[in-house]
């Protein structure tokens, strides 16, 4: 029989036929890839890159006002936020909203420093959801990446610099 159930978001048929799970899986990754591809942390990798780094992540949803990162707190993962809005903070201030393809929490990938500012869901969102253990498995096996973060992570650290001395 085909009886669908759920599991961990996917679809599953209870006969053992897995192609739909498969579809639909490849099909999420795929949109995962795209929005990867606009962030400017992954913004120089190629399509086999960023397919490794869609498998090292999660989707999941959240409803409004939902608490993501806590400033101060020690941050082990990053959110990228695939749907929907969040709002960033900074000392109980409000910095700015962000929406699709906007990165948080992207210092959790390289340490476990506290989080330097708070994030909480602005509307219903999805996330795709990558903890630092996964992401330095990443690394791991695709060294090339590493320079080509270097590189994108050394441009953010110049526009800021440029932005604070002029």
């Amino acid at each position: 029989t085909a009886v669908a159930s759920q599991s961990s978001g996917l679809r599953r048929r209870r006969d053992g036929f897995r192609g739909a799970t498969t579809l639909r899986a490849m099909a999420s990754r795929k949109k995962h890839i795209e929005l990867l591809r606009t962030v400017p942390l992954f913004a120089g990798c190629s399509n086999k890159e960023l397919d490794r780094i869609a498998r090292s992540g999660d989707e999941v949803t959240m409803t409004a006002g939902t608490l993501i990162a806590d400033q101060g707190q020690t941050g082990r993962e990053a959110f990228i936020v695939l749907d929907g809005e969040v709002n960033v903070h900074r000392n109980g201030r409000k910095v700015t909203t962000l929406g699709p393809g906007s990165i948080v929490g992207e210092l959790s990938l390289l340490d476990r420093g506290p989080r330097t500012a708070t994030v909480t869901a602005a509307t219903d969102v999805s996330l795709f959801v990558m903890a630092q253990r996964n992401f330095i498995a990443v690394l791991d096996d695709v060294p090339a990446l590493s320079h080509k973060l270097l590189a994108s992570l050394a441009a953010k650290v110049r526009e800021l610099d440029r932005q604070y001395y002029g």
